[in-house]
């Protein structure tokens, strides 16, 4: 039987660094305290003017394809996670692809918000188990969301940055290896809490929609805090039962990076050490469907996981959507 393994990894973050003391200054007040001492951010990273999603994700891939040691021909599907994409229409990956020269790969985009990457991590390693044409595939999840902050609303535009993290899925026989296991979670009710509501069908952009922000990122309501928490643990747990491990057995957890006191929770819950959580907030930002596989990206260069640790990915986003999956190095 095929599984799908993975190869290599890749990230790329923009050089404009922005601070909290940029913050303190054009907001009038002081922001850095509860920045640091909440959610432990420092500064983040945000596009060029002349900078967007497409730009992140190609400079991901080059590095991920390096790495592999495989060229931008030999892939056969690209898969791109983001809620910030290029065009509306057509998809962000075919303008990678074009730029990549992968001309022999099918491409697709999905959005499950910040979820998208382990949700694109699952889709792809699907089709490598299920369909023998697929020996190669690329996913990417990408953040340009600083191309849609209101610089004077304090409860986003702190947050919010940009990045992008890329994989190789490569298909390899008879291992022990690779995916093992994943699971889906929507909690549709939420979706008019937070996001991009200007801009697509229902509120196509309009004077109105442009005075009322709702072209921009906004969060609407406030979100139950243990909300996340919750749900991870639980998501966590399913995986242990599904491949008959305890959460001590897993070397390294990867979450979502909005709230690290939130992955700390779930780590509690857990019962394990706050350690074994990969983080990059405090240099990054909340950079969405990026920052899973960029918080991957660090643990791979900085030699904290190798061959044979069991991993976890668990992600969740806007809609809300929540996704984990879980490989075997």
């Amino acid at each position: 039987m095929r599984n799908a393994t993975i190869l290599s990894v890749g990230a790329y973050a923009p050089e404009r660094v922005v601070t909290n003391a940029w913050f303190d200054k054009h907001l009038g007040e002081d922001v850095s305290t509860w920045l640091e001492q909440n959610v432990e951010i420092y500064e983040r990273r945000w596009c060029a003017e002349d900078e967007s999603t497409a730009d992140l994700s190609e400079h991901a891939a080059r590095q991920a394809l390096e790495r592999a040691g495989i060229t931008a021909e030999q892939l056969d599907l690209i898969i791109i996670s983001t809620d910030t994409p290029e065009f509306i229409s057509p998809s962000t990956a075919s303008v990678v692809q074009d730029r990549l020269g992968a001309k022999n790969a099918g491409t697709f985009d999905i959005n499950t918000a910040c979820a998208g990457f382990v949700t694109a991590l699952d889709i792809g390693s699907k089709y490598i188990r299920s369909d023998e044409q697929y020996e190669y595939v690329l996913i990417i999840g990408a953040y340009a969301m600083s191309k849609y902050l209101n610089l004077d609303d304090k409860k986003t535009v702190t947050l919010f940055a940009d990045g992008a993290g890329a994989v190789v899925l490569k298909a390899e026989a008879n291992t022990d290896r690779g995916f093992l296991s994943s699971q889906l979670i929507s909690r549709g009710e939420y979706n008019e809490w937070m996001g991009i509501y200007g801009g697509a069908t229902r509120q196509p952009i309009t004077e109105k929609v442009i005075a009322n922000h709702d072209h921009q990122l906004k969060f609407v309501r406030k979100f139950p805090k243990e909300l996340n928490p919750e749900i991870w643990s639980q998501m966590a747990r399913t995986l242990n039962e599904r491949l008959d491990v305890d959460s001590s057995d897993v070397d390294r957890y990867f979450i979502t990076q909005i709230n690290v006191n939130a992955i700390y929770e779930t780590l509690d819950r857990l019962g394990v050490p706050r350690n074994k959580a990969e983080t990059v907030m405090h240099k990054f930002g909340y950079t969405g469907s990026a920052c899973i596989p960029m918080a991957f990206n660090q643990a791979w260069e900085q030699k904290k996981v190798k061959s044979g640790d069991l991993i976890y990915f668990i992600g969740s986003g806007g809609g809300l959507a929540f996704a984990s999956a879980a490989f075997r190095l």
